[in-house]
């Protein structure tokens, strides 16, 4: 698989650490680490991030049920694509370092009348990941609706964290 041309847009240089939220099989993760970022993968699915030990550091976790495995820890970029688990939008976004970045796109409301994802739960509203990134500068916005191969509603930003004033 591509990994996200949002991403690729969008990550900063030069690059740093970066987390990759719900990694996966490692799309996303295996791009960051081409790229010369130092990354750390979560995801549940330990079978699926098996390939991904020699890329990055991997660590298996349930971030829905159970404790978030990065208290304390900080990252220059934090990416999540296709997952939506709002319980842990501040702890994602405190996982961003001050004048970090985080990228995050994912399906948005009215994917439910074309396919899966169909639940609310995993679909974002109108405007939901600029109200998440209110108080941050925002890079770059998309809600809209793609009609390529794979037709999506999907939600997107960039968006960086403020550094504390001086």
């Amino acid at each position: 698989m591509t990994p996200s041309a949002w991403l690729q847009r969008f990550a900063p240089t030069p690059p740093g650490t970066a987390l990759d939220v719900a990694c996966g099989t490692g799309r996303n993760l295996r791009w960051l680490a081409q790229a010369g970022w130092q990354v750390t993968g979560v995801d549940r699915d330990a079978a699926a991030t098996a390939p991904l030990q020699s890329l990055a550091k991997i660590v298996d976790a349930d971030i829905e049920n159970g404790p978030w495995p990065f208290d304390g820890q900080q990252f220059d970029l934090v990416v999540v694509c296709n997952y939506l688990w709002r319980p842990l939008f501040d702890r994602i976004k405190s996982a961003v370092k001050p004048g970090g970045c985080l990228i995050w796109e994912t399906f948005a409301d009215g994917q439910q009348t074309i396919g899966r994802p169909a639940r609310p739960d995993f679909l974002l509203q109108r405007g939901e990941l600029l109200r998440v990134c209110h108080d941050w500068r925002i890079v770059a916005y998309e809600d809209l609706f793609e009609g390529t191969v794979n037709p999506r509603f999907v939600q997107r930003v960039a968006a960086v964290r403020p550094s504390p004033a001086a």
